[in-house]
């Protein structure tokens, strides 16, 4: 399911046309444009490791955008396809995802060319260490300037052995858990991070459709638990974006697609019992509680009120775009519309909520852990008690003005202090309300943008303009 054989131009080309694009509605200077799309920095490291008595050479890069704000974030992805034109488009991407996210990070990615499969556990962590040890000695992993996260191939057991690395090599470094977040809860990470990018995704359609004239005007009607979604990858986003619109806000999940194909049922599928048969299986193929087909890149093609593609860039492209059925795209990956799919989509006045906005629960996430991780202080642990206390002043004030007892229940719920995770979804159901509250602010400062995607490029621009113009590396024109 790849489309670049429908493009005419690279997966960072397309990025920076979106640039392009923004710059030229809010007409920022094409010179200020130029700079803002620059990557700062790549680096190829080749590096040995003995895999059973056999030396393997492992190629992987490590690309900054932006450090116009320190460190730079980005996740780190093993996959078979990687390459430095995806690193670098990817790391630009995340400058300007921290920039409309309000998250004071530069932009960056890596990228290791394997396939993570085809290892067994130990080689797998002996290369990871390898790989670390490899960007270390280049400064290209450090808790005040490159912090890695997970990404495709990656979870919190990679970033465990990444920090028990980093620790090794720089052991006096009081703050060494802040040099890559993603990590188990028992080594420094926060509750809520490993679904953090799909309950982002969650939110950002919570907020759209708070907007009911925004509704209407995609074509859609009613509340977002009546929408039927179609879903394209049920990995870490994919899954948890799924699982919390379906069981939390009450959407039917009518399709799953995957490499092998897609399964159907327009009753609605069960995502966990999916994602379980998937785990053991490999596959959708056979599973009982819908109607499979191989042919899933089709799929993305279904009669839907909202397609949510949560796998690989360049799924939506020039080759399929005429054909999607879909009100409203939601990305929940990194890129999945490419920029000559997102002008034919434009122009059939589908919907899109663009990858830079809606998955960036993940690295708002990501903020709050490395936060923590500098405070050494786990979130809450002042005030909680404190709010358990004026809850419960609360009640009995309450009770004294009216004579009455509150339910138990209740007295419960109004006594309870929030916990760390209560606080991250806090911190994160804001961090999106606020982003699309600024992207309809720039839509109506500037009428000439119609579509979403447009409006969050020229919130990041500005925001990156902003600063090259105070660091003196941009004059204003």
């Amino acid at each position: 399911m790849d489309g670049s054989s429908h493009e005419s131009m690279s997966f960072r080309e397309g990025v920076d046309r979106m640039v392009d694009r923004a710059a030229l509605a809010i007409g920022l200077s094409p010179n200020t444009a130029k700079i803002i799309q620059a990557c700062n920095a790549i680096i190829q490291i080749k590096f040995p490791v003995c895999i059973h008595g056999v030396v393997e050479v492992f190629t992987g890069w490590w690309a900054i955008h932006s450090a116009h704000r320190l460190p730079a974030k980005g996740g780190l992805r093993f996959a078979p396809m990687v390459n430095q034109d995806e690193t670098e488009g990817l790391a630009a991407l995340m400058s300007y995802k921290c920039a409309i996210a309000d998250i004071p990070f530069g932009g960056a990615k890596g990228g290791l060319l394997i396939k993570p499969r085809n290892y067994e556990e130990d080689d797998l962590r002996e290369i990871v260490r390898q790989f670390t040890m490899e960007l270390a000695r280049r400064d290209f992993i450090n808790p005040a300037t490159n912090v890695p996260a997970p990404d495709m191939g990656t979870s919190a057991r990679e970033m465990a052995w990444i920090a028990d690395t980093y620790k090794t090599l720089y052991p006096d470094d009081v703050n060494r858990d802040a040099c890559v977040t993603g990590k188990p809860v028992s080594r420094g990470g926060v509750p809520g991070r490993t679904e953090a990018t799909g309950k982002g995704v969650q939110y950002a359609l919570q907020e759209f459709f708070r907007h009911s004239e925004l509704v209407t005007a995609s074509g859609l009607s009613d509340g977002l638990g009546s929408q039927r979604i179609v879903i394209q990858g049920l990995g870490n986003v994919g899954y948890h974006a799924a699982k919390f619109l379906s069981e939390e806000d009450g959407a039917k999940i009518i399709a799953v697609i995957q490499r092998d194909g897609v399964v159907v049922n327009e009753d609605g599928l069960n995502v966990h019992d999916v994602r379980q048969y998937l785990a053991e299986t490999g596959g959708v193929k056979g599973f009982p509680g819908g109607r499979y087909s191989p042919q899933g890149e089709q799929a993305l093609e279904m009669e839907c009120d909202i397609l949510i593609p949560a796998a690989l860039e360049a799924q939506i492209h020039a080759g399929n775009a005429m054909r999607i059925q879909a009100k409203l795209i939601a990305e929940a990956a990194n890129g999945p519309v490419t920029y000559q799919a997102d002008e034919i989509l434009r122009e059939r006045g589908i919907t899109i909520l663009p990858d830079i906005y809606v998955n960036a629960g993940g690295v708002t996430v990501s903020y709050f852990e490395w936060t923590r991780n500098l405070s050494h202080m786990r979130f809450g642990r002042l005030q909680r008690r404190l709010d358990e206390m004026r809850g419960s002043n609360y009640i009995a004030a309450l009770e004294q003005l009216t004579g009455k007892q509150v339910p138990e229940k209740l007295c419960r719920e109004i006594r309870r202090g929030a916990n760390e995770l209560d606080l991250i979804r806090s911190g994160l159901d804001d961090t999106m309300r606020m982003a699309f509250h600024d992207i309809l602010d720039i839509m109506r400062k500037h009428p000439n943008i119609k579509d979403y995607r447009t409006a969050a490029f020229a919130i990041a621009i500005t925001k990156l303009a902003q600063s090259y113009y105070e660091l003196g590396l941009a004059k204003p024109e």
